[in-house]
């Protein structure tokens, strides 16, 4: 990541594809700019690039576009652990083995707060990366299972807006919804 200027989208680097002997030749790996809205700049393969569905449309519309992919929805921090996330999910496609993508999946999570899973859902979403959505979703869902309203407005980052008469008499006609909670 650096932050510089708009710079061509598809630039290339050169990379060895593996360690055979001097007969082979290296090969150009293309790379993607995108610009996140805080004007953030990411330079990806292309291959990372590709998992986002709206960045794979822009090249679709455009094919031969230089241009850097400006992602007017998506700030610098959720960017970059989502791309973090495609540069594994590539790996598992030329490999699937589903116990170590799993594993890859729980440990991906497990480092990110609470408020890093909130953030990556709308990237998640607008870029149309449906594993990660999926893994995001069920992740969130196991964060708050049987937790209060009042845990899961503090994870959502939403305000109370109910006097404290409403909410009783909520809590009263709903009271099963209330049954079972975790202690936060």
């Amino acid at each position: 990541m650096s932050s510089s200027t708009d710079s061509p989208t598809l630039t290339t680097e050169t990379t060895q594809l593996s360690p055979q002997p001097d007969t082979e030749t290296a090969q150009p790996t293309k790379k993607i700019t995108l610009k996140s809205s805080d004007n953030q700049i990411f330079e990806v393969e292309e291959a990372v690039a590709m998992e986002f569905a709206t960045v794979k449309s822009f090249f679709e519309d455009s094919p031969s576009s230089t241009d850097t992919v400006p992602l007017p929805n998506v700030t610098a921090k959720p960017l970059s652990q989502v791309i973090e996330f495609c540069k594994e999910q590539i790996k598992f496609k030329a490999n699937p083995d589903e116990a170590q993508k799993k594993k890859y999946h729980s440990e991906f999570l497990k480092e990110k707060s609470d408020k890093d899973l909130v953030d990556m859902i709308p990237v998640a979403n607008y870029l149309e990366i449906k594993d990660l959505l999926d893994v995001l979703n069920q992740a969130v869902a196991d964060r708050i299972e049987n937790k209060s309203v009042e845990y899961v407005r503090g994870f959502f980052g939403i305000d109370n807006d109910f006097t404290a008469e409403e909410e009783a008499a909520l809590r009263q006609e709903h009271a099963w919804a209330y049954e079972g909670v975790d202690e936060d």
